[in-house]
């Protein structure tokens, strides 16, 4: 079957799309996108995709997007690529402000936006299953991080750090607290509690954390949504990153230096098979 994409209101091989050079996507970075992971034909709740896409769509000032169109398409796009019994697979929408002569201004009349979205299979990371390494970084990020844009070049610059040093992800540091991944939510276990930093500016709403965070409490272990200082990193037991085809990931090594004993921990383990379970009750 062909590679069926979406582009302004219809379906195509993707070798068909055309994006202007005059996109304030390509041009500026004006943009948003969304990431909806599916399992065997049921969304991972796309519900909560779909309103994190609209705040993202509101806090850019982006109009003209139906979301309930979204979700059809998001339906249509599994349908069209043959998807709707993968184990695993996703549909990514990216909303750019539109196609306008440059200029930082919003463009006078507005322009209608350019959507594209395209569905995909992803494969379970190996790392989920043998513990994966991570590097810190200091955040040198806008200060605008829960706007889910599609202007991501720090991100990719830091990730970009820890696949050259043979780690998974790089985690961003800020005035000494330990915030969020390149692409990813962070937790730490210590002492039985699980620690991740609290919504924010400075972090993404992760859908798959808020999973995360609902499966501890379902397993009766507290969360504290409280950012861990890096100075506290050497002393916590488990370490554990989640995202929408990261899923629940746990990190034996930060920085070279072994996470508790060095192996998967018993909390992520449980974490990770609790959300196993969400993902497949959808």
């Amino acid at each position: 079957m062909s590679d069926i994409v979406y582009f302004n209101g219809d379906f195509m091989p993707r070798d068909q799309v055309r994006i202007s050079p005059n996109d304030r996507g390509w041009l500026l970075g004006d943009g948003v996108y969304e990431v909806a992971p599916c399992y065997a034909g049921r969304f991972l709740r796309l519900d909560l995709h779909l309103d994190r896409l609209g705040v993202s769509l509101a806090k850019m000032a982006i109009e003209g997007v139906d979301l309930a169109e979204i979700e059809r398409v998001s339906w249509e796009l599994l349908r069209r690529n043959d998807l709707l019994a993968a184990p695993r697979s996703l549909v990514h929408f990216q909303i750019s402000r539109g196609s306008a002569p440059r200029t930082h201004a919003f463009p006078v009349p507005a322009v209608p936006p350019t959507v594209y979205g395209f569905a995909a299979r992803f494969a379970r990371k190996p790392q989920c299953e043998t513990g994966g390494a991570i590097i810190t970084r200091s955040d040198f990020r806008w200060s605008r991080c829960d706007i889910k844009a599609i202007s991501l070049a720090a991100n990719c610059l830091a990730n970009q750090e820890a696949q050259a040093a043979g780690a998974f992800e790089a985690v961003f540091v800020r005035d000494g607290m330990v915030l969020e991944g390149s692409h990813t939510n962070f937790f730490a276990v210590q002492n039985g509690v699980v620690r991740t930093a609290p919504l924010g500016n400075y972090i993404l709403a992760g859908i798959s954390r808020g999973v995360a965070i609902e499966c501890c409490r379902e397993a009766g272990i507290p969360v504290l949504e409280e950012a861990l200082p890096e100075s506290a990193l050497a002393a916590v037991d488990e370490i554990f990153l989640t995202g929408s085809t990261t899923e629940v990931m746990p990190i034996v090594a930060v920085d070279g230096r072994p996470v508790g004993t060095g192996t998967i921990g018993g909390q992520t383990r449980t974490i990770a098979e609790l959300y196993r379970r969400a993902a497949e009750a959808a």
